[in-house]
């Protein structure tokens, strides 16, 4: 579940790629080698997870898109949502500022 979760993160981004692959690796390693070392190995998704687990660190593209992505969706919502409740307004901006600082709290990656 944590590696269909983790996909989807890729594309929806309110969901975390990196932490539900981190967790679906913690699982495996525990539970099915051979799964363990598909997903490290995986062409996609193994680089999440190698990055984040040497480094602690996410790749600046990486940031750039998460980032934008964040604000572009959760601004379309703001404005086209709930534009009638300035508190979900309020509460979607300060969520949107949390992920950023989120994200943003972590290394950058230089490669």
């Amino acid at each position: 579940m944590s590696v269909v979760l983790g996909v989807a993160g890729i594309f929806l981004p309110l969901l975390p790629t990196t932490p539900l692959l981190l967790l679906a690796a913690w699982c495996f390693v525990r539970s099915s080698p051979r799964l363990y070392e598909w997903l490290l190995n995986h062409p996609r998704l193994g680089e999440y997870i190698r990055n984040f687990r040497e480094y602690r660190a996410i790749p600046l593209r990486v940031k750039i898109i998460s980032v934008s992505m964040v604000w572009l969706t959760i601004g379309f919502c703001i404005i086209k949502v709930v534009s009638e409740w300035w508190w979900a307004q309020v509460a979607l901006f300060l969520l949107a500022a949390a992920i950023t600082w989120h994200i943003l709290s972590y290394a950058t990656l230089k490669r």
